[in-house]
């Protein structure tokens, strides 16, 4: 395994997914517009060998690392031995998501000492990118993120952000905690069921009202949150059905 992929160790959110993104474009670039150089690489005849997507974008073929254990974890071992007895399309589809399993193992390698809500944020950076997977079988085309949103945060992304800072200032760690976070975190009460007693709970905000919510009152997981465009607390959408009907 090259140097490259491991002589640095990226520790903030915004470092992490910046490595992630680099070894995602050259994994990619392998399985795409490399193909077919990556498919001769990947001789049969040779010993187990392993795709690398490495911090600067390029891509690698090579047998695993030796040490043991693994400064990184290492991606799936002996892709080669199944390229001869698989249809190319499915052998491609396999390795891209064992790849994309690497590439995951790697970001939370290096975010290991996040905390949940950077975590969180770290997850939100990465699930926006298309997978290997999608991209590779043509679910989802490499452009289509870039194209849409190209120049421009999408309003999803502000929301799910607006929560994330929020839930960081509910959920404050008590490393980082000041005596202004405090009072204004006391002042934060439910729209449900009136209280703060739960603020260590995921809270979602609405858009409409901009009240906060324990997630268990309003039954919205932090899963679920991920995917809402514009959360309407039940208040909200009571309101939103009576007018249109």
């Amino acid at each position: 395994m090259a140097s490259n992929s491991s002589s640095h160790s990226p520790r903030t959110v915004e470092e992490i997914f910046k490595d992630f993104s680099a070894r995602h474009a050259a994994v990619l670039r392998a399985l795409t517009s490399d193909v077919e150089e990556f498919y001769s690489q990947c001789d049969p005849e040779r010993d187990n060998l392993c795709l690398y997507g490495h911090p600067n974008e390029s891509w690698e073929v090579a047998v695993p690392a030796e040490e043991v254990p693994p400064e990184l974890p290492e991606p799936v071992l002996g892709i080669n031995f199944a390229r001869d007895g698989m249809e190319r399309r499915d052998w491609l589809s396999l390795v891209a998501m064992h790849t994309d399993s690497w590439l995951l193992s790697v970001a939370f390698y290096f975010g290991a000492r996040l905390n949940r809500n950077e975590r969180s944020r770290m997850f939100t950076l990465i699930n926006d990118l298309p997978t290997v997977f999608e991209v590779v079988t043509g679910r989802k085309p490499l452009k289509d993120k870039l194209s849409v949103d190209s120049g421009k945060k999408s309003k999803n992304n502000a929301k799910r952000e607006k929560q994330i800072k929020a839930n960081q200032r509910l959920h404050k760690e008590s490393d980082d905690e000041d005596e202004g976070n405090e009072d204004e975190h006391e002042e934060t009460l439910c729209g449900s069921c009136g209280t703060n007693d739960n603020e260590d709970e995921f809270w979602i905000g609405c858009d409409i009202c901009e009240r906060w919510f324990h997630g268990k009152c309003v039954k919205i997981t932090p899963a679920k949150a991920q995917s809402i465009k514009e959360y309407r607390c039940p208040s909200c959408s009571n309101k939103k059905a009576k007018h249109m009907g």
